[in-house]
C-alpha cells in the first residue's frame, strides 16, 4: 500500500481561518490542504520465510525509490537505523517524505545531504512528534528547511504519532487520542470531533502507512525475525504499517536461538524484505546492550549544522558529508576510520546491560 492508497485524509482543511489565527500567531503555512501526489513505484515485497541476508547497499538499491514515505525506526538517541541512512544518502533520492516518532540525527544527516545538493537527495514532507538532540540540544538542519519553507511539516504528540503508526498496522484509517488542550491541531492534519459515547472533545489521528521502513535492533536470523532490547519506541508497529521493511542487526543469530525464546520476537519475518549484519549500525547513537552514545562525533556534527545556520556557508557541512559518507563505499569503511579504543569505550559506555541472543 503506497501514498496513493491512504491521502484521502488530506483532501478537507480541517479547520477555520479564524481558528488558525485565534491564539494571536499565523499558522503554518503548510495547514492548508495537502495536494494529491504521484505516489512512489513500488517493489512488490517478498515476505516468505527465506533467507534475507545481503549488503545494505543491495538492499537500498531495491527498497529505495523517489517519492517513498520512509518511516524511521528508533528512539531519540537509540536504536537509530544511521548506517541505512549514510546507504539512502550515498545513494541519493528524491521527494521523500520522513515519518519519526523521535529522533535525534537520522533526520539531520539527510536534512544536511538535501541542503548540499537537493538534486540528488530532497525531502518534502516530514511528519513527527520530536527532533532533537537529547545532550546538545535542537536539530538545527531540519529547522533550518522548515523555517525557510523548504519542507512540508506536520506535528503531533509522541502518543498522536505512535497512534498514527498502530493505526496503519491495524488497518485502520484513524484512531482517537485524548485531547492535549493545546494548539496542536494547528499544526498536523488530525480532527477534533466530540466523543459519542461521552460527549468531550476527542481527537483523531491519521493512520500512518509508509512505503518503507528502516530499523535497527540488536540481533535478528537471516529470515527477518528482529529481537529489540532497551526502548522499543514504535518499530513493531512501523515495521506492520509499512509496505517494505529493511533490518539492520548488530547480530545475526540462528533461527533456533529465535525458537527458543520466540516471545522475543518483536519484528516477525513476515514484515521484512531485508536483513543486513551491520555491527555499530546506529552509531553515533546508542544501542541498548551494545554501545553507548559517542558524544564528541555528535557534538561535533551539531557545531558544523550550527555553524552553517549562522553563515550559510556549506563548507564545513559539505567536507563532514565528503568524509564521513560520500568518500565511504559502506558503513564498514566509516566504522574502519574509528580507532579500536574508540569502539572499545563505546561498548564500555553501554555498561553491559543485558540482551538475550542464545
Amino acid at each position: 500500500m503506497h501514498e496513493q492508497a491512504h491521502s484521502d485524509t488530506r483532501k478537507t482543511i480541517f479547520l477555520s481561518d479564524k481558528a488558525m489565527y485565534s491564539r494571536g500567531k499565523k499558522c503554518s503555512p503548510f495547514r492548508e490542504a495537502v495536494p494529491r501526489y504521484e505516489p512512489a513505484e513500488i517493489i512488490a515485497p517478498q515476505k516468505g520465510m527465506y533467507d534475507k541476508r545481503t549488503s545494505l547497499s543491495e538492499a537500498v538499491r531495491r527498497c529505495l525509490k523517489d517519492k517513498m514515505h520512509i518511516s524511521i525506526g528508533g528512539l531519540a538517541d537509540t536504536r537509530l537505523p544511521v548506517a541505512t541512512i549514510h546507504e539512502i544518502i550515498r545513494r541519493g533520492a528524491r521527494q521523500l517524505t520522513l515519518s519519526v516518532q523521535s529522533d535525534s540525527i537520522c533526520c539531520e544527516l539527510l536534512a544536511g545531504a538535501m541542503i548540499l545538493n537537493a538534486d540528488h537527495l530532497s525531502l518534502r514532507r516530514i511528519e513527527l512528534a520530536w527532533s532533537s538532540h537529547d545532550n546538545v540540544g535542537k536539530a538545527p538542519l531540519l529547522r533550518y528547511l522548515i523555517d525557510n519553507e523548504m519542507v512540508q511539516a506536520d506535528e503531533y504528540t509522541s502518543c498522536g504519532m505512535s497512534a498514527r503508526f498502530k493505526a496503519g498496522a491495524m488497518g485502520v484509517p484513524f484512531l482517537p487520542t485524548a485531547d492535549h488542550g493545546n494548539d496542536m491541531a494547528l499544526h498536523n492534519r488530525g480532527k477534533m470531533i466530540v466523543c459519542p459515547f461521552t460527549g468531550e472533545n476527542i481527537y483523531l489521528v491519521p493512520a500512518c502507512r509508509p512505503d518503507l521502513t528502516l530499523i535497527h535492533v540488536q540481533a535478528a536470523d537471516m529470515y527477518g525475525n528482529g529481537r529489540i532490547f532497551g526502548d522499543h519506541g514504535s518499530c513493531r508497529e512501523m515495521a506492520r504499517a509499512s509496505v517494505s521493511t529493511i533490518v539492520t542487526a548488530e547480530e545475526i543469530i540462528s533461527n533456533t536461538s529465535i525458537e527458543n525464546y520466540p516471545n522475543l520476537t518483536e519484528i516477525p519475518f513476515y514484515v521484512v524484505d531485508a536483513v543486513v549484519d551491520q555491527p555499530f549500525g546506529a552509531t553515533p547513537v546508542a544501542c541498548y546492550g551494545n554501545y553507548g552514545l559517542n558524544m564528541p562525533e555528535i557534538i561535533e556534527f551539531v557545531d558544523i549544522c550550527k555553524d552553517f545556520c549562522k553563515t550559510d556557508n556549506k563548507e564545513r557541512l559539505r567536507n563532514y558529508y565528503n568524509r564521513y559518507i560520500f568518500d565511504m563505499e559502506n558503513f564498514d569503511d566509516f566504522l574502519e576510520q574509528k580507532p579500536y579504543p574508540v569502539l572499545q569505550q563505546l561498548c564500555q559506555n553501554d555498561g553491559d546491560q543485558p540482551i538475550i541472543l542464545d
